[in-house]
């Protein structure tokens, strides 16, 4: 969970076998203010697990003992911490086998640390609001997390279940500049079907008609010029 006051700081686990990495992702972590943890193989990393109850686990496939996959699986049968996969492979089958295993986040390496550090920030918001926020609200615009019930003015809007996760992806960061490859990594993290279309464009423009009073001059969602889009909550 993010810190609270009074608690300890957020733990997250580094499950894999290359040294050099672990090291990497550990300083830039620390840096970020997490506690880290370190596991070499699968069979330290389940243990630590079960042992640390860490916030978030960032979890190799090609171990040296057992598969990742079979890793994560385990872990979930007791636990809901986060998962993040970070692995070299980086086939369609192999994000989806990991996927469909328990992972919450599939990224290939080489990979860029700012990158990874925003997943792990937008898991832990998303966490946050699931524990301690089931509403939202803000000039009109009313969100029920729970139920998933949009209102703007009092009025019901119903929205897709891609506008809706859209919608939570903009509120969980506002008055921040989203880039159009960060709403797609988050919205469609396990698919490269939308890789080079305008397809977050398009929804964008599907969810603004549905909240936004005047589409050509939005008041939520605004479009930030060679960038990508930003929520304003004020």
């Amino acid at each position: 969970m993010p810190e609270v006051a009074g608690k300890i700081r957020t733990t997250i686990l580094i499950v894999d076998d290359d040294r050099d990495i672990v090291q990497t992702i550990k300083g830039n972590l620390e840096l970020d203010g997490y506690e880290v943890l370190c596991a070499y193989d699968g069979r330290s990393g389940i243990d630590m697990a079960k042992t640390h109850r860490p916030d978030l686990i960032i979890l190799d496939l090609n171990l040296p003992d057992i598969d990742g996959i079979k890793a994560c699986q385990i872990i979930r049968r007791e636990f809901d911490f986060p998962i993040i996969m970070l692995t070299a492979r980086d086939g369609i089958s192999d994000r989806v086998l990991g996927l469909e295993s328990g992972a919450d986040d599939y990224m290939v390496k080489p990979f860029n640390f700012l990158e990874l550090s925003a997943r792990i920030k937008a898991i832990f918001k998303r966490v946050e609001r699931n524990l301690v926020k089931s509403h939202y609200k803000t000039r009109g615009l009313s969100i029920d997390f729970m139920s998933r019930k949009i209102s703007v003015n009092g009025k019901g809007v119903k929205l897709t279940r891609t506008e809706f996760e859209l919608l939570e992806l903009f509120v969980s960061y506002p008055d921040e500049v989203l880039t159009r490859e960060f709403i797609q990594n988050q919205i469609w993290h396990d698919s490269q079907l939308y890789q080079y279309s305008r397809t977050v464009d398009v929804h964008v423009q599907r969810l603004r008609k549905k909240i936004e009073a005047d589409v050509e001059n939005p008041e939520y969602i605004v479009t930030v010029a060679g960038v990508g889009y930003k929520f304003q909550s004020s």
